[in-house]
């Protein structure tokens, strides 16, 4: 899920993928090279994102960078886990934030 979040409406690379998830997560998590491109073989397996067959401007970027999308389904995934998670946040929250404060 957060492979799939960082990629959202870009294309980005495995490094890239692996910056996000550390920003979208505030550090909380930060997957290493092994742990993103087996989750990106997963995803392309699962047909849940592609590989772009343009690059944004080769003439910056390394050739041996590979960049990924989310296809439709991937983006209907993601979407439906979101809302998913958003429902059970919202059921949590009167409890969750009694409790903390």
């Amino acid at each position: 899920m957060h492979v799939l979040l960082a990629i959202g409406p870009e294309e980005r690379h495995g490094y890239a993928i692996m910056r996000e998830i550390t920003r979208m997560t505030e550090g909380a998590m930060r997957l290493g090279p092994g742990g993103v491109y087996t989750t990106i073989k997963r995803l392309l397996d699962d047909g849940l994102i592609e590989e772009c067959a343009e690059r944004p401007d080769p003439e910056l970027d390394d050739q041996r960078r590979r960049y990924y999308r989310l296809t439709a389904i991937g983006r209907t995934v993601a979407t439906a886990e979101v809302r998913r998670l958003q429902t059970l946040v919202q059921a949590a929250r009167p409890w969750a934030l009694e409790t903390a404060e």
